[in-house]
Parts: structure tokens; sequence; C-alpha cells
């Protein structure tokens, strides 16, 4: 076999590099109104995909939009105010850089650490730490 047909064969049977980037996505935020205040309706899903602590995401929700939390029986933020999908989902977007992809290689397989009450983010792929 010439390096012409390895080469084919080596390209033939490569993983799918690019398609490992769009493995992560958080799920759009549903949000409808009720009355004076907001109510994300699947926010345990983005709590199940982001893998990180309901209060950890719950208060940078509330400090980005400049509002009160909480959550209610099923599971879902009640946010006072009225605030639209885009808004939300811009804020989510945001968490994910802060506190979710790697600084370093972008993937999202990284850990929140607390080292002598600095929050650091360790990332399970490429082993790097940054502060957030």
């Amino acid at each position: 076999m010439d390096y012409e047909e390895q080469l084919d064969r080596a390209l033939e049977e490569k993983p799918d590099i690019a398609g490992e980037e769009s493995r992560f996505e958080v799920p759009d935020p549903t949000v409808r109104k009720e009355g004076n205040v907001t109510v994300y309706e699947n926010f345990q899903a983005t709590l199940d995909r982001l893998g990180r602590e309901e209060d950890h995401v719950l208060k940078f929700i509330q400090n980005e939009l400049g509002t009160a939390a909480q959550i209610d029986e099923k599971g879902r933020a009640r946010l006072t105010g009225e605030f639209d999908q885009d808004r939300v989902a811009d804020v989510l977007d945001e968490y994910v850089e802060k506190y979710v992809a790697c600084p370093e290689c972008g993937l999202p397989d990284t850990k929140l650490e607390t080292e002598n009450d600095v929050e650091r983010l360790k990332c399970e792929a490429c082993g790097a730490r940054s502060a957030v």
C-alpha cells in the first residue's frame, strides 16, 4: 500500500472532530409570563446540561438580570419581573462562557473548584486551570 492509499484510508477512518464541538448545546430557555413573574419552565433541563449547582446558576441569573428569583416545587425558576426568552438565553450564554467552557480549548468538560476562596475552572479535557 503506497502513501496516498494509506492517507486516504486514514482520512476515511478518522473521527469527526468538527462534530465534537457541537455536542454541547444548552437547551433554549422556555419562559412564560405569569403576572409580574417570568417562569423559566425548563430550568432543571438546563442545569442537567450545564452540570452545575442550582444555586450557582440561579445566583448568576439573578445578578445579571438584576432581579430576585426562587425555585418552585416543580423545579422551575421563578424570576421577578418580565424577561423574554432572548434575554434569558443571553444570560445563559454568558454563564457558559464564564463558568462552563474552557478558556483554553473551548470544550465544556470542566468542573468548578474552590481553592483558597477562589473559584477555578478545571478542564478535564486539556487539564487547564483558570480563575473565574
